[in-house]
């Protein structure tokens, strides 16, 4: 099948719409030729209202832990995003609910398989790593640390959202080791596709 056909079924799909509090509105980018692929968590409230992935503070700050700018991560030739869930799956006590069981495990394999042209892997938060990471490392800090084992195929991030802070204070090495790292890795990619 092709990657243009599976990405409109998937933006078609309402396999879990009985549970979604603001209805079925699949958040996700690709193309062929994308480079580098995001696989995040799930969209937020924000993100389902615009209808565009990551526009919100968490974007904005996994754009500068990539060294992205707005084009350049919104250009499906460069970055693919697939989250866990592809819609919003409503709030609870604590924040955004988990993402919904039903994407990864009917959408992800097949994606996956037509973005022949990925080079770097982004795993993104808690969700991410369990289904992608888990088996390798104990825990997402442990995965993140061993980014110089992981790169350059793949890399292990917190969310970046604000209630990670805590996290990001406590783990230095985070900011002045595992991003230039990454950095260096994206810049590369974009710069082999331009020359």
């Amino acid at each position: 099948m092709q990657l243009n056909t599976l990405l409109q079924q998937t933006r078609e799909c309402r396999i879990c719409a009985p549970h979604l509090p603001l209805g079925c509105k699949p958040l996700l980018q690709g193309s062929k030729n994308s480079r580098i692929i995001v696989i995040g968590q799930a969209p937020g409230a924000a993100t389902h209202e615009t209808g565009i992935p990551w526009d919100d503070r968490s974007g904005a700050r996994l754009r500068d832990w990539l060294g992205v700018t707005n084009e350049e991560f919104y250009d499906p030739a460069i970055i693919a995003l697939m989250p866990m869930g592809f819609c919003f799956p409503g709030s609870g006590k604590s924040g955004d609910l988990r993402p919904r069981p039903e994407c990864a495990p009917e959408w992800h394999e097949r994606l996956l398989k037509e973005f022949k042209s990925i080079s770097l892997t982004v795993v993104i938060g808690k969700y991410a790593f369990e289904r992608y990471l888990s088996n390798q490392f104990g825990s997402i800090t442990q995965a993140a640390r061993s980014h110089q084992t992981l790169l350059p195929d793949r890399i292990a991030l917190p969310h970046p959202s604000p209630r990670n802070n805590l996290w990001l204070k406590k783990n230095p090495w985070f900011e002045t080791e595992a991003l230039p790292c990454l950095r260096r890795r994206v810049r590369r990619l974009i710069q082999n596709i331009s020359a």
